[in-house]
């Protein structure tokens, strides 16, 4: 795509298609200034870490540094195609400020140390833990960018070894409710479709997912279908005029906190039109007579009186997706950070199950992932489930695993559901967690109701261990820092959202003495002497492969059955999707073809929970509602958020997502073009709530919430009314402050609530009661990206762009 301005045109240009076709491929490649393709001596193989599609790349290397990357053309996933992050963010790799050498804490500051010291300090207060009050005192919180070899190796140590049930990742901030909505509608996690039904949908439904911004390869594959031949009808379920709604056969812009209202509502017209597939249900699935029964309380009127949306828009979308022919239907955030996250995401599964649109091509439910290795934490028990989607209350499968680990069944904590990090946090608050250890994320910005997190953070009682590549607001409050590899620095593979398995191979050396998470966590195992019961070591592998191997084994006949992977088998050609095995040996693109689903009572992961209360049922009731292991159509009520506005507080605040950056900006905000396109966080509110509060664009905001606030420029969108947006990736590591306000906050999680899902304990991002005040008039516009879904309603004046790129502005 020679010549293309990426940052201004981030979906480059069309490939047209038609349904059935194959996608067209198109290379995506971009280098440092002045070389060129000729100029490279080698291309590594990897994969895309700045978002869950999942992209296919090589990393191009000169002289011992990463100067760029192309896309690959044969890989299933991207056909050759790369967004925006992809192309611009590996240049954070070779940042100035990347942690080289561990950090100790030292009369109050950090200061620089060798490995030996700073292991042996953690090693020494994880004894002393152990021998005081046992594994409870001891947690682990990591990411959804490590690999998969790394969580199979902390969750062995935590789980296996130390014992503890305190194992979660920040994958809880994002796809905790994809899971646990696929667990509560198949009775495991997997997802049922795969990325190749966009190319024989006539429906796709996108809910709370704004894809163009969040997998943007994902939306050109979209959008080349609506550029082509008998394109699909989307259907747009969000309360922002993103690209997805602008493309849209009907938006539905519900108010915030709704989502089950909505839902109920589409599921009333289509049952109450008999767009059901009868003979699939009664094939198939379990409950239809209970759903159908909630939803005829909530007809279109009624619904549109809860959602503030009109009612001929319900039945609009309605009646398209009960004439689909194949439907495709998608989830993310905007269910899953929103009030009765699972409920509502269990909903689209439930169309999909009645309408008898499961494993045929067009025809699948993609419950969303948001980070690139999200789907491997929770795969490979990192996310605090036990790994191979084992199920914790069925002791036969406890038994399973500690045969494998070769280690006493007890040893396994299963006496409780695993510890999900907001409850972690409160266990630090209260002094019974003591050591947490925090690998390549960054609590201190992405949690909610960061005041009281960073408290929690700063106790002098909590030893604090944290593991990144840069000095993040988290990584300033610790007592000890580990410098790690990054991608492009070691070896590993990594799944994404439609099951393909990727291999990233390094590409160059990591900086100074940092080292791969993979060795910083085998390490800490051997130096603690952890042991299986016949007194061998309990990690038994020492690299990326051998662990890669020892993760295959613990897969056996499992769901994500990997046996059939090796790293020989992903090197050149495509990615591969699970389960792939002696049954599959060129792996899998859809699961539960002709109604066969992992549901069954002696195997499925969960026997699913109630979805108001989130109470579980156990192994009896399951099998009494299940007992040939069928799909599970679940109903749910409508119940309203639990902080709703007010007088004082009369708006909705929710937080999400920019295309330009990734998480909380410690990569995407080290890299040039990335940072100019997004270079400071605003404030969208919609051009009627704008002209009551008396508000211009690029005017300076406040934001309060009965939590905290913050200071923000006012970017006038199509949002829509009662509804004010703010990114949530802007922290304060590249302010003076550091790692916390001076004056005026500037993280969205300022903010928002501590509350979360009664089912997948997912934190509630989008509910949150809050106020805006002028504080001064504007000098200038936004500096929100005019490209995407915080394009201004009024076009900006040409004197007001910023001449280096269309995305930001002055």
């Amino acid at each position: 795509m020679a010549g293309t301005d990426r940052i201004a045109e981030p979906w480059g240009t069309r490939s047209p298609y038609g349904p059935g076709e194959a996608w067209p491929q198109r290379v995506d490649t971009h280098l440092a200034e002045g070389l060129s393709a000729e100029d490279v001596d080698s291309w590594i193989q990897t994969a895309s870490l700045l978002h869950s599609n999942g992209d296919a790349m090589d990393i191009a290397v000169k002289d011992g540094r990463i100067v760029g990357v192309r896309g690959r053309a044969v890989d299933r996933v991207n056909h050759g195609r790369l967004g925006v992050k992809d192309l611009y963010g590996w240049q954070a790799n070779s940042s100035p400020d990347r942690l080289t050498r561990p950090l100790i804490r030292e009369g109050g500051r950090l200061v620089e140390t060798d490995w030996d010291t700073a292991m042996n300090r953690i090693v020494q207060r994880t004894q002393e833990l152990l021998d005081e009050q046992g594994p409870s005192a001891i947690g682990f919180y990591t990411t959804g960018q490590l690999f998969a070899e790394e969580y199979y190796t902390l969750g062995v140590v935590a789980h296996g070894g130390l014992g503890t049930n305190h194992v979660d990742g920040n994958t809880r901030l994002c796809t905790a409710t994809a899971a646990a909505a696929l667990k509560e509608s198949f009775a495991s996690d997997g997802q049922p479709g795969s990325y190749t039904d966009i190319d024989h949908a006539d429906v796709i439904a996108l809910y709370g997912h704004n894809v163009a911004e969040t997998q943007s390869v994902l939306w050109m594959r979209m959008l080349d279908r609506l550029a082509g031949p008998n394109p699909p009808k989307i259907i747009c379920v969000d309360p922002r005029p993103t690209e997805v709604a602008r493309h849209a056969a009907v938006h539905l812009a519900p108010l915030p906190g709704t989502n089950v209202a909505l839902m109920n509502g589409l599921l009333h017209e289509i049952i109450a039109n008999d767009w059901v597939d009868h003979a699939y249900i009664e094939a198939h699935a379990v409950g239809f007579q209970e759903l159908a029964k909630r939803v005829q309380d909530y007809p279109p009127e009624v619904v549109a009186e809860i959602c503030d949306v009109p009612a001929d828009q319900i039945r609009e979308a309605a009646s398209i997706l009960g004439h689909a022919e194949r439907l495709l239907s998608t989830v993310l955030q905007g269910f899953y950070q929103s009030n009765q996250a699972t409920a509502a995401a269990v909903q689209v599964n439930n169309i999909n199950i009645i309408r008898g649109m499961l494993g045929k091509p067009g025809c699948g439910v993609l419950q969303m992932n948001g980070q690139p290795t999200a789907e491997n934490t929770r795969e490979c028990g990192a996310d605090g489930d036990l790994p191979a989607f084992r199920n914790w209350t069925n002791d036969a499968h406890v038994k399973d695993l500690a045969k494998v680990w070769n280690v006493d069944p007890m040893d396994i904590p299963h006496y409780s559901p695993p510890t999900h990090v907001m409850q972690m946090m409160r266990y630090a608050e209260d002094g019974s967690i003591r050591m947490l250890w925090v690998s390549g994320t960054n609590p201190a910005v992405s949690l909610p109701e960061l005041p009281r997190v960073r408290s929690i953070l700063q106790q002098e009682r909590l030893f604090l261990v944290v593991q990144d590549i840069f000095l993040s607001e988290t990584a300033q409050l610790a007592d000890v820092v580990l410098p790690a590899a990054t991608w492009g620095e070691k070896t590993g593979t990594f799944t994404n959202v439609d099951r393909t398995v990727h291999l990233s191979e390094k590409a160059v050396d990591p900086p100074g003495e940092a080292k791969a998470d993979l060795d910083i966590f085998i390490d800490y195992a051997h130096r603690l002497g952890l042991r299986d019961k016949d007194g061998a070591p309990l990690v038994k592998w020492h690299d990326a492969e051998s662990a890669f191997e020892a993760w295959k084994e613990c897969s056996r006949g499992r769901p994500c059955d990997y046996t059939g992977l090796t790293f020989e088998k992903l090197r050149g050609g495509s990615g591969i999707q699970w389960p792939c095995n002696d049954e599959h040996p060129d792996g899998t693109e859809r699961l539960y073809e002709d109604g066969r689903f992992f549901s069954a009572p002696e195997y499925c992961e969960s026997y699913g929970r109630d979805l108001v209360t989130g109470a579980p049922l156990d192994e009896t009731e399951y099998k009494a509602l299940n007992p040939s292991g069928k799909a599970i159509l679940k109903a749910a009520a409508y119940v309203p958020a639990h902080e709703i506005p007010s007088e004082d507080f009369p708006f909705i605040l929710i937080t999400g997502r920019t295309l330009y950056h990734f998480h909380t900006r410690t990569k995407t905000g080290r890299a040039p073009e990335l940072q100019a396109a997004a270079p400071d966080v605003w404030v969208e509110i919609s051009e009627g709530d704008a002209a009551v509060v008396g508000i211009s664009e690029g005017d300076l905001l406040e934001v309060a919430s009965p939590r905290g606030s913050l200071q923000a420029k006012a970017r006038i969108t199509g949002i829509r009314k009662g509804v004010v947006f703010v990114p949530f990736h802007y922290g304060y590591w590249d302010t003076e402050g550091g790692h916390e306000p001076d004056d005026a906050g500037r993280a969205a999680n300022e903010l928002t609530i501590t509350d979360w899902d009664a089912c997948s304990k997912q934190p509630i991002f989008k509910t949150a009661a809050a106020s805006v005040k002028r504080i001064a008039a504007a000098d200038g516009p936004s500096p929100a990206p005019t490209t995407t879904a915080s394009r201004p309603v009024a076009p900006l004046a040409e004197a007001e762009m910023d001449p280096m790129t269309t995305g930001g502005t002055r």
